[in-house]
C-alpha cells in the first residue's frame, strides 16, 4: 500500500503574505510591533511549509542502513559497506527526466539565444550512444530523442555536467513562472507584447540568484503586483498603490522554490528503498532487496501474479521475453510512468535507466562520510562580485552569476572580504575560476592557507592508490545507480553502485532531479501523538 502520496500531504501552503491578525505581532525580545511601517518596518513573515516544485513528490527523511539492502557483492568491490545514516526530508522527481522534458530545454535555448550555436550544441544529448559496431541501432540514433513515439521515454546520452545544467535551468524557469503568474514580474502576455514591439531589446534571462540580489528590476520587468516595501528609507524601488514603495520578492517571503539538483547517493538509495511503506511507529516490519517487497522480481499479487516489476535484462539475449508474452513489455527503455511506483510514489527506481547522482565516487565513501545527510563531492563556491562596494554579482554572458572556488570555510572579516573581492574583480587573483568552473583546492591570498573541500581527493598525499594514479577513479568519477533496461537484476538493488566519468554518456544512463525541503521534516503529522506547543504571548508595555 502506498503510504506517502501527494494528496495526503498536510501542508500549510505557500507562505506569501506577511503575518496579520487582529493584534499586531510583537518581538518577544524587544516588544516592537512587526509589519508596522511607522516604527521602522520590522518584518515577520508567515511561517510556512513550502509545497514541492512541479514534478516532485515529498520524501519524508529518517534513518536507514546505507548499503543495507545488498545481500551479496558479486563483483567483489567492497564499496558499499553497511552504515547507519540519517537522510533529511527532501523532494524528488516522480519520474526520470523524459525526452519531452529535454526538448523543452532545447527549445528555450533556441528561442532565448537563437544565434548561440555552441550553447545549443553543448546541450544536445549524445544520440550516438545507441550506435554499436555489430548492432543495427541507427533508427534509435535518428528517432529516440525527437520522435513523438519516444517523447515519454527517459532521456539518455546525457552527461553528469549536462544534468547539472538542466537542474539550474529548471530552477530558474520554475521560479520565473511563479513570479510572472503572481504578477511580481510582468506577465508572460505583457512580456510577449513588449518583445513584439519594434526595436525592443531581448530581455535579460531570469536567474534566481541574480533576481534575489536585486539585479533584475526596472521598467518592463517589474510586475503590477510587487510586494509592499515597509522600509521607511526605501527609495527608487518602484511605486505601488497610493504611491507607496514596492520591492521584488525576497527569500524571506517564502515564494520562490529551492533549487533543483541531482539527489545525493544516500538520498537516492533511501528514496528507492521506500521503507516507509513497511514502517509503523519506527518498527520496520520487513526489509527489501528491491524497491518493492519480497525477494523476487515478479509480482506476487493475485491480479498481476508473475508479471515483471521493472524493465531489465532477464538473461543473456533476453531483453523482453517471447512474442505474445513479453515479460517487461520493453525492448529498450520504457515510458517513465511504466510499472508500479514504490511506496514514496516514485516510478522506475529500479530498471529502465540507471540514474546519475551528485556524489563523486570513492570506494570507501560509505565508511568516511558523515552519518547525517552523507555526501561526497562538495565543491564550495562563492559568487563573484562585480562591484564589492554595492554588492552586485558579476554575470556571465548568459546572465548567471560567476562562481569562484571558496577560499575559506568560515566568514571572513569585512575588510578581508572586500579586499579579496576587489582582487578578483581586477583579475589579480590567479586562482579565480572561470564561469561555471570550480576547483577543489584554492589558496587563500589573505590567510596564506589552502582550503580543500574534500580532504581525501585526487591530491591526497597519504594514499594515492585509489585516486587516479593507478585506477580510473578521480574527482570526475561520478556515481550512477538503479540498473537499466540492459542490466541484470543484481543492479536493481538500490545499494549497488557504479561510476562513470562526468563527461561520459550512455544509452543506459539518465537522471531525475531532487529539491531540498526546508522547515519541519514531518510530512504526515495527522493521526500521530504530539506534545503540546504553547504559543508565545505578545509583550505589553507598562
Amino acid at each position: 500500500m502506498k503510504v506517502l502520496t501527494n494528496t495526503a500531504l498536510v501542508m500549510l501552503g505557500l507562505g506569501v503574505m506577511l503575518s496579520s491578525c487582529s493584534k499586531k505581532q510583537q518581538s518577544q525580545k524587544t516588544g516592537l510591533a512587526y509589519n508596522d511601517r511607522t516604527n521602522g518596518g520590522y518584518l515577520r513573515f508567515k511561517q510556512s511549509h513550502p509545497t514541492p516544485g512541479p514534478g516532485l513528490v515529498p520524501i519524508e527523511g529518517g534513518t536507514f542502513v546505507l548499503g543495507g539492502s545488498a545481500d551479496q557483492d558479486v563483483v567483489f568491490e567492497y564499496n558499499n559497506l553497511r552504515r547507519r545514516v540519517t537522510v533529511p526530508s527532501f523532494y524528488m522527481d516522480e519520474t526520470e527526466v523524459s525526452n519531452q522534458d529535454w526538448l523543452d530545454y532545447l527549445h528555450w535555448i533556441n528561442i532565448t539565444f537563437p544565434n548561440d550555436n555552441e550553447l545549443y550544441y553543448n546541450a544536445l544529448p549524445d544520440t550516438l550512444v545507441w550506435r554499436k559496431p555489430l548492432s543495427y541501432n541507427e533508427p534509435y540514433v535518428d528517432n529516440y530523442l525527437r520522435h513523438p513515439a519516444f517523447q515519454d521515454y527517459p532521456v539518455v546520452g546525457v552527461t553528469w555536467e549536462q544534468a547539472q545544467e538542466y537542474c539550474q535551468w529548471r530552477t530558474d524557469r520554475t521560479n520565473e513562472n511563479i513570479l510572472r503568474e503572481r504578477g511580481n514580474l510582468v506577465t508572460w502576455k505583457d512580456q510577449g507584447k513588449a518583445q513584439g514591439a519594434a526595436g525592443a531589446a531581448a530581455p535579460q534571462p531570469f536567474n534566481t540568484d541574480i533576481y534575489l540580489n536585486g539585479q533584475i528590476r526596472g521598467q518592463g520587468i517589474d510586475g503590477k503586483k510587487m510586494v509592499p516595501d515597509l522600509n521607511p528609507n526605501a527609495k527608487g524601488t518602484g511605486t505601488g498603490k497610493n504611491g507607496r514603495a514596492v520591492r521584488p520578492v525576497r527569500l524571506e517571503d517564502g515564494i520562490l522554490k529551492q533549487g533543483y539538483r541531482l539527489p545525493s547517493e544516500a538520498e537516492w538509495e533511501y528514496a528507492a528503498l521506500a521503507l516507509a511503506g513497511n514502517t509503523q511507529f519506527e518498527n520496520i516490519n520487513d526489509g527489501r532487496v528491491y524497491p518493492w517487497d519480497g525477494l523476487g522480481v515478479r509480482s506476487p499479487n493475485r491480479k498481476t501474479r508473475g508479471l515483471i516489476l521493472a524493465n531489465f535484462k532477464r538473461g543473456a539475449g533476453d531483453n523482453a521475453g517471447v512474442a505474445g508474452g513479453l515479460n517487461d513489455k520493453a525492448i529498450i527503455t520504457a515510458p517513465v510512468r511504466s510499472y508500479t511506483p514504490n511506496d514514496f510514489g516514485l516510478y522506475n527506481m529500479a530498471g529502465n535507466v540507471n540514474e546519475w547522482v551528485a556524489d563523486t565516487y570513492r570506494q570507501t565513501s560509505f565508511e568516511e562520510m558523515d552519518d547525517l545527510n552523507p555526501f561526497r563531492g562538495n565543491e564550495f563556491t562563492n559568487k563573484r562580485l562585480a562591484d564589492p562596494t554595492k554588492g552586485l554579482y558579476a554575470k556571465d554572458k548568459y546572465g548567471r552569476p560567476i562562481k569562484d572556488a571558496a577560499t575559506s570555510n568560515k566568514k571572513l572579516k569585512y575588510a578581508d572580504m572586500i579586499a579579496q573581492q576587489q582582487a578578483q574583480a581586477a583579475g589579480a587573483n590567479g586562482n579565480s575560476a572561470q564561469p561555471g568552473a570550480t576547483t577543489a583546492s584554492v589558496k587563500d591570498p589573505l590567510a596564506g592557507k589552502a582550503y580543500t573541500s574534500d580532504y581525501r581527493d585526487f591530491n591526497d598525499t597519504v594514499s594515492t592508490a585509489l585516486y587516479g594514479n593507478t585506477t580510473l577513479v578521480n574527482n570526475h568519477s561520478k556515481v550512477y545507480k538503479g540498473g537499466s533496461w540492459n542490466d541484470m537484476a543484481y543492479w536493481l538493488n538500490p545499494a549497488t553502485r557504479r561510476f562513470m566519468d562526468q563527461e561520459a554518456t550512455s544509452a543506459e544512463v539518465g537522471f531525475r532531479c531532487a529539491m531540498t525541503m526546508v522547515g519541519a521534516p514531518e510530512i504526515h503529522p495527522e493521526g500521530k501523538p504530539h506534545l503540546p506547543v504553547k504559543k508565545a504571548k505578545n509583550y505589553k508595555a507598562r
